[in-house]
C-alpha cells in the first residue's frame, strides 16, 4: 500500500517562509515550493509574501487564474496534509489516516524524511521513465501532443549511450564561449575592410555606389532584426510543427529538438543550443547572405545576426531561471514565456520580444502578475 502522508500543524507550516524553507497551503495540503521560487514567472517575492498561508484565491485569480498545467505543475512538490479543526469531516479522515499508519495498517517509515510527489506516475505514463525517453515517444502517436504539453519538473534521460546524452547538454556559458570570439573578430574585420574605401556596391552595369565604414552599424543591426523573424519562424514553425500522428520519426525528430523542453522546461541543461547543431543555422545564415549580397556586405549582416543568436540564447535561458525586477520589460517577457509553455503553446513564439507575434497574431492575451 502507499505510504501515509505526513501531517503538520499550522504553525509548523508557517515557520516556512524564507528563501531557504518555502511552503504553501492549498486547503489542507502543504507544498514546499522552496526549489521553485527562482522560476516561478511571478518572481520570488510573490511567493515568499504568502508563504505559510493559503494561496487558493491567488490561484483562482483575479488577476490571474492558474492553468490546469500550472495547478498540475504544483502537485510536484507536495509534501503532506495540514491539521484541521477537530470538528471537520476533513480533520476526521486525516486522524483516520494517521491512526492507520501509526498502528501499521498502512506501509510507512517513520525515520525516513518526506518525499516530495510527482504528477509522473512511473507506472501509470505512457512512457518508462526509468528508460531513455528518445526511442519511446515515436509509439505515442496521436497522444503525443497532449502528453508533450504536460510539463514535469523532472530530469530527462533522451539517450542511453552516455556519450550521445551528454552531446545534447549544453551550460548556457558555452554560448558566449563560442559565439562571442566569433563576433567580435568578424565585427572587425567587416568595419576595416569597409574603412579602406573600396567597398561599392554595384546597382546596375554603370553605376555603383560606396560603401563607408559608416554603414556597419545599420547592417549589423539589419542582420539582428532579420534574425529575430528567423526566431520567430523556428520557433513557430519548425518547433512548434505538429508531427502526424502516425509518423514515428517525425515524433523523435520534434521531441528531440524541442518537445523534450516542453516535457521538462526547467531542465537546464537543455535550454541552449549544443554549438554543434547551431552551426548548422549559422552556417546556411551566412551562405545564404554571401550569395545574396556582396561577400562583405553579407558578412556584416551575418554577424549581426549572429549577434542576435546569442543574446537570443541567454535571454531565453534567463526568461527561464532568472528573477528579474516586477515591472521590468525582463519580468513582463518572464510571465510571457512562462504561458506560452503552460497555457498558450499554440502563441507566443517571440523570445527575446513581441515583435513578430503582432502582425502574425499570435500574441498571448495580456494579463497582470
Amino acid at each position: 500500500m502507499s505510504a501515509s502522508p505526513r501531517f503538520f500543524t499550522e504553525r509548523e507550516a508557517a515557520l516556512h517562509s524564507t528563501k531557504d524553507s518555502c511552503w504553501v497551503l492549498l486547503g489542507n495540503r502543504v507544498y514546499d515550493v522552496t526549489s521553485f521560487l527562482r522560476t516561478h514567472p511571478g518572481g520570488e517575492a510573490l511567493i515568499l509574501g504568502r508563504s505559510g498561508g493559503d494561496v487558493r484565491r491567488e490561484m483562482e485569480g483575479p488577476p490571474h487564474r492558474h492553468s490546469e498545467n500550472a495547478r498540475r505543475w504544483m502537485e510536484q512538490y507536495y509534501i503532506g496534509e495540514l491539521e484541521g479543526d477537530s470538528g471537520t469531516d476533513e480533520a476526521q479522515t486525516l486522524r483516520e489516516r494517521r491512526k492507520a499508519s501509526e498502528t501499521g495498517d498502512e506501509t510507512t517509515d517513520e525515520n525516513a524524511d518526506y518525499n516530495r510527489c510527482s504528477s509522473v506516475d512511473l507506472d501509470k505514463d505512457l512512457v518508462d521513465w526509468r528508460k531513455p525517453l528518445a526511442w519511446q515517444v515515436g509509439h505515442l502517436g496521436e497522444k503525443y501532443d497532449a502528453w508533450v504539453h504536460q510539463p514535469v519538473d523532472r530530469p530527462i534521460r533522451l539517450f542511453g549511450n552516455p556519450l550521445l546524452e551528454a552531446s545534447t547538454k549544453t551550460s548556457w556559458y558555452w554560448v558566449p564561449v563560442v559565439w562571442l570570439p566569433i563576433v567580435f573578430y568578424v565585427s572587425w574585420h567587416c568595419y576595416t575592410t569597409l574603412a579602406k574605401g573600396t567597398t561599392r556596391l554595384d546597382l546596375t552595369s554603370g553605376i555603383s555606389v560606396p560603401i563607408h565604414k559608416y554603414f556597419f552599424p545599420p547592417l549589423f543591426l539589419l542582420g539582428w532584426f532579420l534574425w529575430s523573424f528567423i526566431e520567430y519562424c523556428i520557433h513557430r514553425f519548425v518547433f512548434h510543427m505538429k508531427p502526424p500522428g502516425h509518423n514515428y520519426y517525425l515524433i523523435m525528430i520534434h521531441f528531440l529538438l524541442h518537445g523534450q523542453h516542453h516535457k521538462s522546461p526547467f531542465d537546464g541543461s537543455r535550454l541552449v543550443f549544443p554549438p554543434g547543431l547551431a552551426s548548422l543555422v549559422v552556417g546556411s545564415f551566412y551562405l545564404l547572405l554571401c550569395r545574396t549580397l556582396p561577400e562583405i556586405l553579407g558578412t556584416s549582416v551575418f554577424v549581426g545576426g549572429l549577434c542576435g543568436y546569442v543574446v537570443y540564447d541567454m535571454i531565453h535561458y534567463y526568461l527561464h531561471y532568472g528573477s528579474p525586477k516586477r515591472g521590468s520589460y525582463m519580468y513582463g517577457l518572464k510571465a510571457y514565456h512562462v504561458k506560452h509553455h503552460f497555457e498558450h503553446q499554440r502563441a507566443g513564439f517571440g523570445i527575446t520580444s513581441t515583435f513578430w507575434d503582432h502582425p502574425f497574431k499570435t500574441v498571448i492575451p495580456g494579463e497582470k502578475f
